[in-house]
């Protein structure tokens, strides 16, 4: 079974609210959804931010959408007016998610749909 990045079946943008840090991702392809809900927990997201030190991380699905609502606590240094980061909004955190790799099934990836 291929392992794929998530940059590669979904897409994300990333908006801040004070210290709190909110990523959509959404699906591609509704194919995609299943395995993407399955593999891509809040643990696992938790995980791949724990250098940030999340204090809380809510995953909120939207299955209607094909796509997923991440909120991340206590990510932002602070927020926009206290951070002195480069990125105070944290719009760039989205890729950081992109980066995380799923297990998909053969018939689902972009090669067997002839993407």
């Amino acid at each position: 079974m291929p392992t794929v990045p998530l940059h590669e079946i979904a897409t994300a943008r990333a908006g801040d609210k004070g210290n709190r840090l909110n990523i959509a991702l959404v699906c591609r392809d509704p194919a995609y959804y299943e395995t993407v809900a399955a593999q891509v927990t809040a643990d696992r997201v938790a995980e791949k931010f724990a250098a940030r030190r999340p204090s809380r991380v809510v995953r909120y699905d939207l299955p209607k959408l094909f796509a997923f609502n991440f909120v991340l606590d206590d990510v932002l240094e602070g927020g926009v007016n206290a951070s002195l980061g480069l990125d105070g909004h944290g719009k760039s955190l989205s890729f950081l998610l992109l980066e995380i790799t799923v297990t998909m099934q053969q018939s689902r990836t972009r090669g067997a749909q002839g993407a």
